[in-house]
């Protein structure tokens, strides 16, 4: 399992996203790069990573489902 503090972290990425998303738009279409650049560097959605709704695994993450691997393969031995 992944330690809480990296989950915690993620977690606070996706909350700054949601939070200047709008703002994060406007500021491409009107090309002002200056302002957008004044953004939270963690606002950015490419700085999140995709992370197991169980486990909190990075890697090996099935994006049609929001669990790692291995927490698929445990889930669907359990029928």
């Amino acid at each position: 399992m992944a330690k809480k503090s990296w989950i915690a972290r993620e977690e606070k990425r996706r909350e700054l996203y949601e939070k200047h998303k709008e703002e994060r738009q406007r500021l491409k279409e009107e090309e002002k790069w200056v302002e957008l650049q004044k953004l939270p560097r963690n606002s950015s959605p490419v700085r999140q990573n995709n992370r197991c709704a169980l486990c909190g695994r990075v890697r090996g993450y099935l994006r049609k489902f929001g669990v790692c691997r291995i927490c698929f393969r445990e889930l669907a031995l359990e029928g």
